[in-house]
Protein backbone atom coordinates (compact mmCIF):
# COMPACT_ATOMS: atom_id res chain seq x y z
CA UNK A 1 0.00 0.00 0.00
CA UNK A 2 2.14 2.96 -1.09
CA UNK A 3 2.00 6.29 -0.38
CA UNK A 4 0.31 9.13 -2.36
CA UNK A 5 3.51 11.03 -3.87
CA UNK A 6 1.38 13.98 -2.83
CA UNK A 7 2.55 12.89 0.61
CA UNK A 8 6.07 12.12 -0.04
CA UNK A 9 6.68 15.73 -1.76
CA UNK A 10 4.58 17.04 1.77
CA UNK A 11 7.52 15.21 3.47
CA UNK A 12 10.47 16.03 1.40
CA UNK A 13 9.50 19.89 1.35
CA UNK A 14 9.02 19.72 5.28
CA UNK A 15 12.63 17.95 6.11
CA UNK A 16 13.97 20.72 3.62
CA UNK A 17 12.36 23.30 6.06
CA UNK A 18 13.95 21.67 8.62
CA UNK A 19 17.11 21.16 7.40
CA UNK A 20 16.71 17.57 7.90
CA UNK A 21 18.36 15.37 5.29
CA UNK A 22 17.75 11.91 4.05
CA UNK A 23 21.57 11.74 5.00
CA UNK A 24 21.17 12.46 8.63
CA UNK A 25 18.88 9.59 9.25
CA UNK A 26 19.43 6.02 9.90
CA UNK A 27 16.83 3.72 9.11
CA UNK A 28 16.60 0.32 10.62
CA UNK A 29 13.89 -2.52 10.32
CA UNK A 30 12.86 -5.27 12.26
CA UNK A 31 9.98 -7.33 13.42
CA UNK A 32 6.60 -6.16 14.49
CA UNK A 33 5.25 -7.35 17.82
CA UNK A 34 1.49 -7.22 18.65
CA UNK A 35 -1.34 -7.93 16.82
CA UNK A 36 -1.45 -8.49 12.92
CA UNK A 37 -0.62 -12.27 13.01
CA UNK A 38 1.06 -14.41 10.38
CA UNK A 39 1.97 -11.16 8.05
CA UNK A 40 3.43 -9.02 11.10
CA UNK A 41 5.67 -12.10 12.35
CA UNK A 42 7.09 -13.06 9.05
CA UNK A 43 8.13 -9.43 7.68
CA UNK A 44 9.82 -6.76 9.31
CA UNK A 45 7.30 -3.98 8.71
CA UNK A 46 8.38 -2.02 11.91
CA UNK A 47 10.61 0.77 11.18
CA UNK A 48 13.29 2.78 13.58
CA UNK A 49 14.50 6.43 12.16
CA UNK A 50 16.88 7.81 14.28
CA UNK A 51 18.26 11.52 13.20
CA UNK A 52 21.85 11.15 14.20
CA UNK A 53 22.46 15.17 14.91
CA UNK A 54 19.82 15.07 17.31
CA UNK A 55 19.66 11.84 18.40
CA UNK A 56 15.47 11.69 18.47
CA UNK A 57 14.39 8.12 17.48
CA UNK A 58 11.01 6.95 16.89
CA UNK A 59 9.33 3.82 15.79
CA UNK A 60 6.61 3.25 13.84
CA UNK A 61 4.53 0.21 13.62
CA UNK A 62 1.08 1.57 13.54
CA UNK A 63 0.58 -0.20 9.71
CA UNK A 64 1.01 -3.91 8.37
CA UNK A 65 2.69 -2.29 5.35
CA UNK A 66 6.60 -1.32 5.50
CA UNK A 67 5.81 1.63 3.35
CA UNK A 68 3.57 2.68 5.09
CA UNK A 69 5.32 3.20 8.09
CA UNK A 70 8.20 4.67 7.18
CA UNK A 71 6.22 7.29 5.91
CA UNK A 72 4.35 7.62 9.68
CA UNK A 73 8.24 7.14 11.46
CA UNK A 74 9.46 10.46 9.03
CA UNK A 75 6.35 12.18 10.00
CA UNK A 76 6.15 11.49 13.43
CA UNK A 77 10.41 12.25 13.66
CA UNK A 78 10.12 15.78 11.80
CA UNK A 79 7.05 16.75 14.26
CA UNK A 80 9.73 15.69 17.01
CA UNK A 81 12.25 17.64 15.54
CA UNK A 82 10.39 20.91 14.95
CA UNK A 83 9.03 21.04 18.70
CA UNK A 84 12.30 20.45 19.73
CA UNK A 85 13.94 23.16 17.21
CA UNK A 86 10.91 25.42 17.95
CA UNK A 87 11.22 25.39 21.94
CA UNK A 88 7.93 23.44 22.83
CA UNK A 89 10.57 21.17 25.10
CA UNK A 90 10.04 22.92 27.60
CA UNK A 91 6.62 23.49 27.47
CA UNK A 92 5.83 19.76 27.27
CA UNK A 93 8.50 19.45 30.28
CA UNK A 94 5.96 21.51 32.04
CA UNK A 95 2.75 19.72 31.36
CA UNK A 96 4.48 16.47 32.33
CA UNK A 97 5.23 18.14 35.81
CA UNK A 98 2.13 19.13 36.47
CA UNK A 99 0.80 16.10 35.81
CA UNK A 100 3.32 14.69 38.12
CA UNK A 101 2.53 16.74 40.75
CA UNK A 102 -1.29 16.19 40.30
CA UNK A 103 -0.74 12.90 40.58
CA UNK A 104 1.69 12.80 43.54
CA UNK A 105 0.46 11.48 46.80
CA UNK A 106 -1.27 13.85 49.15
CA UNK A 107 -0.08 15.32 52.42
CA UNK A 108 -1.56 14.06 55.96
CA UNK A 109 -2.29 18.29 56.26
CA UNK A 110 -3.90 18.29 52.78
CA UNK A 111 -5.88 15.09 53.52
CA UNK A 112 -7.33 16.62 56.86
CA UNK A 113 -7.95 20.08 54.83
CA UNK A 114 -9.93 18.21 52.50
CA UNK A 115 -11.73 16.06 54.91
CA UNK A 116 -12.90 18.77 57.27
CA UNK A 117 -14.41 20.21 54.41
CA UNK A 118 -16.18 17.58 53.45
CA UNK A 119 -17.43 17.12 57.04
CA UNK A 120 -18.39 20.18 56.97
CA UNK A 121 -20.52 20.11 53.37
CA UNK A 122 -22.44 17.11 54.95
CA UNK A 123 -23.37 18.82 57.69
CA UNK A 124 -24.88 21.51 55.53
CA UNK A 125 -26.84 18.93 53.62
CA UNK A 126 -27.82 17.25 56.80
CA UNK A 127 -29.66 20.53 58.09
CA UNK A 128 -31.46 20.73 54.61
CA UNK A 129 -33.42 16.93 55.08
CA UNK A 130 -36.69 17.26 56.07
CA UNK A 131 -37.58 17.47 59.68
CA UNK A 132 -39.91 14.26 60.78
CA UNK A 133 -42.41 14.64 63.37
CA UNK A 134 -43.07 11.63 65.14
CA UNK A 135 -47.04 11.11 66.21
CA UNK A 136 -47.90 9.99 69.47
Amino acid sequence: MPVSSEKEKAITQRMLELGVSESDLEETFVRSSGPGGQKVNKTSSCVHLLHTPTGIAVKCQRERYQSLNRHLARRLLLDKIERAQKGFVEEEKEKIEKIRRQKRKRSKRAKEKILTGKHHQTAKKVLRSKIKIEEQ
